[in-house]
């Protein structure tokens, strides 16, 4: 479905003219959008916090805006014959929005402003921080001015003096140089997979269908009834309970977001699953449908699985003060992804090898997109072991097993994104934590935790993670034969500029409003996260349960053995990522709609077959557009009003 669009709005593009050609305006309206953007999901999020505009893998607010735009485009072009952006120049739009919202966004920069400042302000006498690991802390990458801290955390003040601003500039452009080493290396990385997985492999990039759909030229998505009633149900539902926010006394469905059926479980050992919510968000519903059917099912089956093993758990005794850490989802989980990365790893050692053979072959047709690649991942190798060397002095392994294994984990979400487009919050998935597993303090040092530990604001969830953006822009590029090559410069541009647009917005609703005062959602636990769990590892470590490594090395054999059945037995229904999401937090939001998601495409599949699946697609769009649009709607309300409104998640 997804290869015979593509197809279509290529000849729709090149019979238009300048079907791949961009032009500046659209380029100018794209950074304006951005700006925009950028601004509302701040206020949004950290503001208000009604609106979890980047907690998905598919954000909602630019959805949102490239909706408005593509709409009001093809409504213009039915009154006068004449479109004012193509698809090519939507798509870029699409995409300079998406890579700005992902440094606004959850996993970000925000979490950076969460902790850039936690240590001036809560580094207490009380605390024993400065006896057991402040000297160990980069102190250039944090603020320390007492008056600048105060007036931040407090608010109520400009941020706009000249003396406050050098304070933060510092620091701030130290993270930049770091984190926009890690996302130029993230797109080499792209650049080096992107022809194997969507050419050769053809991966079905699930994700993009929906803005892919509304930049098609023909307009065809909009003229879809399937699509419109999916619109329409999501947006009466979400509709209906924001206004019983608003106003009480109107009636509301309850169990649309989370409802905690843990509560009717109150006796051993039925009480050790909780907390046990359930949900039926609509985007969900839509999102498990886009999804592999195996892939669904395997989520809300290990889902369950997993809390029938803590009940098991408790009737053992396993959940006993001895057995501190059970089920040790930290380690499975930890153990899973590793596995996954690995796999991953060795299945494109090929493909990683005809790219660098590639790379130095002249007349090859990619040799300088390859020889870039090679040469921007060598020389962000290069900054890497200078601000290691310089900054964060951790020891040379350790180092360079911390960012192996965040550009392992990287380069598996973007593979489990462009394949199977589920979600990826893997809350219990970090280099800090895996690391602490396997080396203890004893091994890792009190030096090199804490400086784990210090970077930990951009590992805690990978909701944001650059690299699978990325690639899927790339993706939608190659529809209007955009250059891979002027894209990801494009992209690299969006991103400088991004930075220094998400720092502005932060400093300005938070000294405006003060980050421990009337910013609701200030990410106040990024800073306890980091440094309150450093201080339990130096403190407690040794109460840790010596099974962790068992349950590790069982969250990768789990994995092995899940894969090696579905080559042995190619309808086995268990998929291996679904066990991996499922211990990892990433589902625990959205196991009971990719329930209803796997039912209402296994149902219409069995029953109407691929015509009536088609439909049910167009279906599913309609319902992450809706609730996507109604959120957006709330999230405005807010803005203009000032007053908390319906929260689509969560």
């Amino acid at each position: 479905m997804l290869l015979k669009t593509q197809r279509r709005v290529a000849i729709d593009g090149a019979a238009q003219g300048g079907g791949s050609r961009v032009r500046a305006r659209a380029l100018v309206l794209g950074f304006a959008l951005m700006t925009l953007n950028i601004y509302w999901i701040t206020v949004i999020e950290v503001r208000w916090y009604t609106l979890d505009a980047t907690s998905l893998p598919i954000f909602i607010t630019p959805i949102f805006t490239l909706f408005v735009i593509a709409l009001l485009n093809w409504l213009y072009s039915l009154r006068s014959g004449v479109r004012l952006l193509t698809g090519a120049e939507l798509t870029v739009i699409y995409i300079i929005i998406v890579t700005g919202a992902v440094f606004a966004g959850h996993d970000m920069l925000q979490n950076l402003f969460g902790a850039i400042a936690h240590l001036q302000r809560h580094a207490t006498p009380e605390t024993g921080w400065r006896e057991r690991f402040m000297d160990y802390v980069p102190h250039a990458l944090f603020v320390w001015d007492e008056d600048a801290v105060r007036g931040f955390y407090n608010g109520g003040v400009s941020p706009y003096r000249w003396d406050w601003l050098l304070i933060w500039a510092k620091p701030l452009a130290l993270w930049a140089g770091l984190i926009l080493t890690l996302v130029m290396m993230c797109l080499c990385l792209n650049f080096l997979v992107l022809k194997q997985w969507s050419q050769s492999e053809k991966l079905a990039f699930p994700l993009i269908q929906l803005p892919l759909a509304m930049a098609e030229p023909s307009g065809s998505f909009w003229q879809s009834r399937w699509m419109w009633a999916g619109f329409c149900m999501a947006l009466s539902i979400s509709g209906l309970n924001g206004l019983h926010v608003l106003f009480p006394s109107v009636p509301h469905i309850e169990w649309i977001k989370q409802f905690n059926i843990g509560q009717f479980l109150t006796t051993r050992p039925w009480s050790a699953a909780a907390p046990f919510n359930m949900s039926a968000y609509p985007f969900a519903v839509g999102l498990a449908y886009l999804m592999p059917a195996d892939l669904a099912f395997s989520a809300w089956f290990f889902m369950l699985a997993r809390k029938g093993f803590q009940v098991f758990g408790a009737v053992m005794g396993w959940d006993a003060a001895a057995g501190r850490g059970f089920p040790f989802l930290n380690e499975q989980a930890a153990g899973a992804w590793l596995m996954l990365g690995l796999t991953l790893l060795w299945s494109a050692r090929h493909t990683f090898r005809d790219a660098w053979r590639a790379a130095w072959t002249p007349d090859h047709p990619d040799c300088l997109l390859y020889k870039l690649s090679w040469l921007g991942l060598g020389a962000g190798v290069i900054v890497l072991a200078l601000y290691n060397a310089l900054l964060l002095r951790m020891d040379f392994w350790a180092a360079a097993l911390f960012f192996g294994i965040y550009f392992l984990l990287a380069l598996t979400i973007t593979r489990l994104r462009a394949e199977l487009g589920a979600p990826h919050e893997i809350y219990f998935v970090n280099p800090q934590r895996i690391l602490f597993d396997v080396f203890t303090l004893r091994g890792l040092g009190v030096q090199n935790l804490t400086v784990l530990q210090s970077l930990y604001w951009f590992n805690r969830c990978y909701r944001c993670h650059p690299m699978p953006n990325q690639l899927e822009a790339l993706r939608m590029g190659q529809t209007y034969t955009l250059s891979p090559l002027w894209l990801g410069g494009l992209i690299l541009a969006v991103s400088v500029l991004a930075f220094v647009m998400v720092c502005w917005a932060n400093l300005h609703v938070t000294y405006r409003y003060g980050a421990e005062g009337g910013c609701q959602g200030f990410k106040f636990w990024l800073g306890t996260e980091s440094f309150n769990r450093l201080n339990t590892w130096l403190t407690e470590e040794p109460l840790r349960h010596p099974d962790r490594w068992y349950y590790l090395a069982g969250g990768a054999l789990m994995v092995l053995g899940l894969k090696g059945a579905r080559s042995v037995f190619p309808s086995f229904p268990l998929h291996p990522t679904g066990y991996a999401l499922s211990v990892s937090f990433a589902v625990d939001y959205f196991w009971f709609p990719f329930l209803l998601g796997w039912l209402l495409k296994v149902m219409l599949l069995r029953l109407g077959g691929w015509r009536v699946h088609r439909q049910g697609l167009q279906f599913a769009l309609g319902l992450i557009l809706g609730d996507f649009t109604m959120g957006s709607l709330w999230s405005i309300i807010t803005l203009l009003f000032e007053v908390p409104t319906y929260r689509i998640y969560i």
